[in-house]
């Protein structure tokens, strides 16, 4: 549904002093965020990228006395070389760029276009990564450079997790800090459960399914890992994926045995959120399985975890444990239903700005 869009304040016609500032003021900046790209596949970007994203406490809680040997006296030599080769096997070589960065970009400039009626020029859009560039604390101030005294921060992860949306608004609050005059600022609420998010999602399954030659006898909703340890903590990331799953799958109409709930990207010894994508794959294949799919509700926008990973890795592990046709089902990335959710869950958090 469209806001209609409500006349602006009156500005304040008094006349200021010769010697007062010039200020932009009267204006609404929404910011999206993901979670970031290396600027380039060689070892030193992807080193610069993957010592900003592992030194995050969000992301990796262990005691600094123990993770700072191990990321910087291993990880930090050995994985930037092999993370940096399956970047390039799904790199955007038009535009120098990860997939992430240039569908986040197409789907800040749509939403523009498509909120465009809202308000006018006085909404201002932009986008920011919250792990390389560009960075939110540029953005923010770019905002605030254009007379946005109240913005919007939408964190584009459907399902609530302290190493996604809650570091990406750490950084915007961490800039905020440093500001003598802050905007107003909303956070948008995770639509795991949005109906809109639901509906898009079953469209998008569907188009998708009806383009392949098969019938797949399982299809996997695989959704990013986290270590248990975090939900045992209190974190709510795994219930609200399962409300996700259990609302995409009755819409479906499919049975969970058709539609199982996985968890994929672990990484380190740790037990994380099981079942494993990576080891169902393998069991699906070797227990007679010819023919499978799997979709990644989790993701805004396809990105490593999803074109190397799901479409990639575990296609490799199913056909090699005797499957036989594998389909990866996209994001909902800049299509238009990805935009129609974008748009319904940014119009929502707009109430009583616009």
């Amino acid at each position: 549904m469209m806001i209609e869009p409500v006349p602006t304040a009156a500005q304040d016609t008094v006349p200021k002093p010769p010697d007062h500032p010039k200020v932009r003021s009267g204006r609404i900046g929404v910011l999206l965020m993901n979670l970031g790209t290396p600027e380039g596949t060689g070892y030193w970007p992807m080193r610069a990228y993957l010592k900003e994203f592992l030194s995050d406490r969000r992301v990796i809680e262990e005691p600094r006395w123990k993770w700072w040997p191990i990321l910087n006296l291993i990880i930090l030599s050995t994985r930037p070389g092999r993370k940096g080769k399956d970047y390039a096997s799904i790199w955007n070589k038009e535009r120098d760029e990860g997939p992430l960065k240039t569908i986040t970009r197409s789907q800040t400039e749509q939403l523009a276009e498509r909120l465009k009626p809202l308000a006018g020029d006085r909404i201002v859009f932009d986008w920011a990564m919250r792990y390389g560039f560009p960075d939110v604390k540029s953005r923010l101030k770019a905002l605030l450079d254009q007379g946005c005294d109240r913005i919007l921060l939408v964190p584009l992860y459907p399902q609530y997790a302290a190493p996604t949306s809650a570091t990406a608004c750490d950084q915007a609050f961490r800039a905020l800090m440093e500001m003598r005059w802050q905007p107003t600022v909303r956070v948008a609420h995770p639509y795991y459960e949005d109906p809109a998010y639901i509906g898009a999602l079953a469209a998008s399954m569907r188009t998708s399914l009806a383009k392949l030659d098969f019938d797949p006898e399982v299809i996997l909703c695989s959704f990013h890992g986290m270590p248990k340890d975090y939900l045992l903590k209190g974190d709510p990331y795994y219930c609200q994926c399962a409300k996700t799953w259990r609302l995409l799958r009755t819409e479906l109409g499919f049975s969970e045995e058709r539609f199982p709930l996985t968890f994929q990207s672990r990484f380190g010894p740790d037990e994380w959120l099981q079942p494993y994508t990576d080891e169902t794959v393998k069991a699906l294949a070797q227990a007679g399985k010819k023919s499978m799919a799997i979709v990644a509700p989790g993701f805004s926008a396809d990105c490593l975890e999803t074109l190397e990973e799901l479409d990639g890795e575990n296609r490799e592990i199913f056909l090699h444990n005797g499957g036989e046709k594998f389909a990866y089902l996209p994001c909902l990335n800049d299509t238009q239903e990805g935009i129609d959710v974008i748009a319904a869950v940014v119009q929502r958090e707009l109430m009583g700005w616009v």
